[in-house]
């Protein structure tokens, strides 16, 4: 059996787990064992202390270290740190002025741009707890996590896409107020004055009411503002809704000391970053948690400038690249499918970028190597949750990358197999188990959901709902999951709220959604629908029918009808025998392309 903690380490980190309040570490011994030591790069030691702080203080110390420093490039248009410390604190004065406070939420409906940098700081300066919501999310499923959240505030921008939504809230929902960002006053002045005129029909009339606040009157104040004390393990720093381990959205309550911790771990973990040199490219949205944690909070951390892209388009993404000489890029594998798949590759100059990360989905071995041998760029693949602010274990970077190992865990994290039919029974390595995740990061509970917090989050353990087994060099790998959540291009996509959208049209019966496999997005959701009797639907009719309640990344690629869909003995729609037969039919594509 590989090495495992002496007495003095085991020690060490049961003080470190007191003070952060997460379960102190066993007794080594054959069915708990921590191999990953032996494997930990040399530079870093897992036993550190995992300094934690009110989550703004990021931003503060970054703009006293690096004021004059660029730190957003957003389209062209550049903000120095100075600029936007400014900007957060006279927006977290006028959240103050609104009544933002210890407990109030307020939601950013936002893609990557200036204001949601500023606004998620502010808020947070404020005392308020932030809510994040993805603006290509239609109205009803942003009135459910408004209604669910109790957010109060909401940040969005005037464009069509987004205001009409926003603004129906505001009669359908607990929402009281909305802050309205201008598009064109965050473009350089060229481009700024070319949208307001031949893009005015993407904007949208705001009315002249107490329920809209400008957001040039938001900021238009003094800045002076008094940070509140916070409760490191008590204050809600993020509500991030996820579908946790049973699909159903809600609120992961993260802390300051949770997102501060991950944000230490993630910094250890990538110590070679040169502070006040970097530039990162922000093409993962920020309102997901990936995004949010490795992009824009860890480049504010180290001091970086964040070249923020709106939405991710191949040929913009490589030219930002070649044109900001950018050093860091996050994503996810469809990203990188994109970038090797690109026809005029050789086109671009990628060679700047020093360091790539991939996470949100399995990352298979052969993209891996391609995107490596194309670009001769490293590039490592991590694991995270939601519930865990959100990275849990990562491959080292310059170090060994097994083979679809999801990595070792990460400094203060501890790691742990569970069997699946009793999960207080700790299974050695190299048996297969449900991975359990203890360590500073990992969320107190979700909001208002006692019953599955406490099936999630057991003794300060987090039990993930995949189902995995760790080898004897602390290597993890992943082989199933116990949830249904379906990863789309690293998006969580939920089959029953695709479901629940299916079922709303009047020719339906039943429905059944799973994920199959999907070559650019990873996986890709498929509906199977039984129609009442009577009925005729094609797969057309039903897609146009959905285009306004569903996203697009939540879109059936293929919808199947059947005269009937399979059960279980007591009469539930049953998913495994579809997902047996779509696996069958993939073995035998596979058989039949390999024959001579």
């Amino acid at each position: 059996m590989k090495p495992v903690f002496g007495v003095r380490g085991k020690d060490l980190l049961n003080r470190i787990g007191e003070r952060f309040g997460f379960t102190p570490l066993r007794e080594a011994t054959p069915e708990t064992p921590y191999p990953w030591l032996a494997s930990y790069p040399d530079k870093i030691d897992w036993s550190q202390t995992i300094s934690r702080k009110p989550l703004h203080r990021l931003m503060d110390e970054t703009v006293e270290r690096f004021g004059d420093n660029p730190c957003v490039d957003f389209l062209g248009k550049s903000y120095s740190y100075r600029e936007i410390g400014d900007l957060v604190n006279k927006a977290a004065k006028g959240f103050r002025h609104l009544g933002v406070e210890r407990g109030v939420k307020v939601g950013l409906c936002l893609p990557n741009c200036p204001y949601l940098i500023i606004c998620y700081y502010a808020v947070l300066k404020a005392g308020g707890t932030v809510v994040n919501y993805n603006p290509l999310y239609v109205e009803r499923e942003l009135a459910a996590q408004v209604e669910d959240s109790k957010t109060t505030i909401l940040v969005t921008l005037d464009l069509q896409q987004l205001y009409p939504k926003a603004s129906a809230l505001l009669e359908s929902t607990g929402l009281r107020q909305i802050i309205v960002c201008r598009m064109s006053e965050i473009l350089p002045p060229l481009k700024g004055i070319l949208f307001s005129t031949l893009k005015r029909s993407e904007l949208s009339e705001i009315p002249e009411d107490v329920q809209h606040v400008p957001f040039a009157n938001l900021i238009n104040n003094d800045g002076e503002i008094e940070a509140p004390k916070i409760d490191l393990d008590g204050d809600i720093a993020l509500l991030q809704y996820t579908g946790g381990t049973t699909g159903t959205p809600k609120g992961a309550m993260l802390t300051h000391g949770n997102l501060s911790a991950n944000m230490a771990q993630v910094l250890a973990w990538v110590g070679d970053l040169e502070p006040g040199q970097e530039k990162f490219i922000g093409v993962l949205p920020f309102f997901h948690v990936f995004g949010m944690t490795l992009v824009m909070n860890l480049g504010i951390a180290t001091g970086s400038e964040l070249v923020l892209l709106p939405r991710f388009e191949l040929d913009q993404l490589l030219k930002t690249v070649e044109r900001t000489k950018a050093t860091v890029l996050m994503g996810v594998p469809t990203i990188y499918t994109a970038i090797i798949g690109a026809p005029d590759l050789d086109d671009h100059d990628l060679s700047t970028i020093k360091y790539c990360v991939s996470g949100g989905a399995p990352l298979p071995a052969a993209l891996r190597q391609g995107f490596e041998t194309l670009t001769g760029c490293y590039l490592v693949e991590g694991y995270g949750l939601t519930e865990c602010s959100p990275v849990a274990l990562s491959n080292p970077l310059g170090g060994l990358n097994k083979e679809n190992s999801i990595g070792i865990p990460l400094p203060g994290t501890s790691v742990e197999f569970r069997d699946l039919d009793d999960p207080e029974v700790v299974v050695p390595y190299g048996e297969k188990g449900e991975l359990c995740i203890s360590g500073p990061q990992v969320m107190p509970s979700y909001w208002r959901r006692k019953e599955e917090s406490d099936a999630t989050v057991i003794d300060g353990w987090l039990h993930t709902g995949d189902v995995g087994y760790m080898d004897e060099d602390g290597y993890v790998f992943l082989v199933d999951r116990k949830k249904d959540l379906i990863l789309c291009g690293g998006f969580n996509v939920y089959p029953r709220m695709i479901e629940e959208a299916i079922m709303t049209h009047p020719g339906v019966a039943e429905v059944i959604v799973i994920g199959i496999p999907d070559d650019y997005r990873g996986e890709t959701p498929k509906a199977f629908v039984k129609l009442l009797d009577g009925q005729s639907l094609s797969e057309r009719e039903m897609k146009d029918y959905l285009r306004d309640r569903l996203s697009r990344i939540e879109m059936p690629e293929f919808v199947e009808f059947r005269e009937e869909l399979p059960k279980t003995m007591i009469g539930k729609l049953s998913k495994k025998e579809l997902v047996a037969e779509e696996a069958a039919k993939r073995n035998t594509l596979s058989e039949e392309a390999s024959e001579p």
